[in-house]
């Protein structure tokens, strides 16, 4: 009884040192990762964890016999094993762009920026009463496909007479890679006036969604650029410069993250490769431009279900549970690593405030009451901007105002279309710039 006693103490002690080796291990390599930024797919932080751990190995056990010594190097084996699945891609590691969408024709333009884009044309529906100033959406993201909710939103515009027109920015959706380093906030607002250059037909008005709207809010701080805008409406902005991103404050009413179910489907960050990959940029650990995945391979395999309660937090807590399906697993499209990159050339970014007081393009401001946006991202526009007219207060829904449920979608319309027509707003101009303090205050 008391030798099986010993026995099994030292089986224990011994199974506890190697696990220790093991973990010792994949936490070395973890840091050679990051101190690599994942050179060589990660094989260089792998061969050195490997040729240490086998080297450690044999000369503490540097005594026993030659069979001895190798059943020793057993603990080197498995976590060799394990960290090599860090290495290995299990998707394309060429760019597998998304399938062409069935109710619309995807065309491409080249752009004098250098961007290639995926283009998407409405035109007006027969019969209704056209408008003549052509329309431009651009999406959220950034460096994100357009979602086939949007789409549906953009044709029920073009039903109303508007001549719509969309693209996925440089990097999202259909549209051609850039280099890593070239995803920064100016590009987009470049190619939006090179957009509007090659569509020919002068002036156009814009809707700027969450990013889209921060893109929109520094072409309105362009001259150059704003000259191409006869009328703008701002959803929704992220930070608009480096000093509004460092502002921490409040958010709107509650939104559904946290209370909606679990997005369901296929995760890549299920898959250790991935799920180190994404877990350390997100961190701040690996460059968006790290050599343990490219930038391709990084698109092909970030799924839907990756979001998790981002997505939950496009909606109001009241709709937790009834949370449409924003897109479909064909077309989605997002781009995590250079999303990234473009965020921090946005916090690097010095003021705009003295350009954009200077605005005369009239604009538009729409505030969702279930915003998980920081509201000081939104108000600062509005205090900066003379040139928004009006600001209109959704109630009853999240950031992503357009989502299908009940009339949102054509409420959101209603307020659009006023402006662009200039007619009067379907709501209270509020909060207007006299207003923000009490907004704020009142946690609106």
């Amino acid at each position: 009884m008391l030798k099986t006693l010993i026995r099994l103490v030292r089986f224990t002690g011994r199974l506890g040192l190697a696990l220790a080796a093991v973990v010792g291990m994949i936490v070395l390599f973890l840091a050679l990762i990051v101190l690599t930024d994942g050179a060589g797919s990660g094989l260089a932080a792998w061969l050195t964890t490997l040729g240490v751990g086998a080297v450690a190995a044999l000369w503490r056990f540097r005594r026993r016999t030659w069979p001895n010594r190798l059943a020793r190097l057993l603990p080197v084996g498995v976590a060799a094993a394990l960290t090599a699945s860090v290495c290995v891609p299990t998707v394309p590691t060429e760019r597998r762009y998304p399938a062409a969408l069935p109710f619309v024709a995807t065309q491409h333009w080249n752009l004098a920026t250098g961007s290639r884009v995926a283009v998407y044309h409405y035109p007006p529906a027969p019969g209704a009463i056209r408008h003549p100033t052509p329309f431009v959406y651009l999406n959220g993201g950034p460096v994100r496909g357009i979602s086939v909710l949007d789409h549906r939103f953009l044709r029920l515009l073009a039903r109303q007479g508007y001549d719509v027109y969309t693209y996925e920015q440089a990097g999202g959706g259909r549209s051609d890679l850039l280099p890593m380093e070239q995803y920064t906030i100016s590009r987009p607002v470049g190619d939006l006036a090179a957009f509007i250059d090659h569509l020919g037909k002068g002036r156009v008005d814009v809707l700027g969604f969450s990013s889209g709207g921060v893109v929109l809010t520094r072409a309105l701080a362009d001259p150059h650029v704003a000259a191409h805008v006869h009328r703008a409406i701002i959803a929704e902005p992220g930070p608009m410069d480096g000093p509004t991103a460092r502002i921490t404050g409040q958010k709107g009413r509650p939104s559904a993250r946290g209370l909606a179910p679990a997005m369901t489907g296929p995760r890549s960050t299920r898959v250790p490769r991935y799920a180190v990959a994404f877990g350390l940029m997100r961190l701040g650990l690996l460059t968006p431009g790290t050599g343990l995945i490219g930038q391709a391979e990084g698109d092909n395999a970030f799924r839907a279900a990756d979001l998790g309660s981002d997505t939950a937090s496009g909606y109001c807590a009241r709709d937790a549970h009834r949370i449409p399906t924003e897109d479909t697993a064909q077309n989605f499209s997002f781009s995590a690593a250079a999303s990234l990159h473009a965020e921090r050339t946005v916090k690097d970014s010095p003021s705009i405030a003295p350009q954009l007081r200077r605005s005369r393009t009239p604009a538009m401001l729409m505030i969702a009451e279930c915003s998980a946006q920081v509201r000081q991202w939104e108000t600062t526009v509005l205090a900066e901007d003379p040139a928004i007219q009006r600001t209109q207060y959704m109630p009853g829904v999240g950031h992503h105002m357009w989502n299908g449920l009940d009339d949102n979608n054509e409420r959101a319309a209603a307020v659009i279309t006023a402006f662009l027509q200039d007619k009067r707003a379907p709501l209270p101009n509020y909060p207007t710039r006299a207003d923000i303090p009490a907004f704020l205050h009142g946690h609106r």
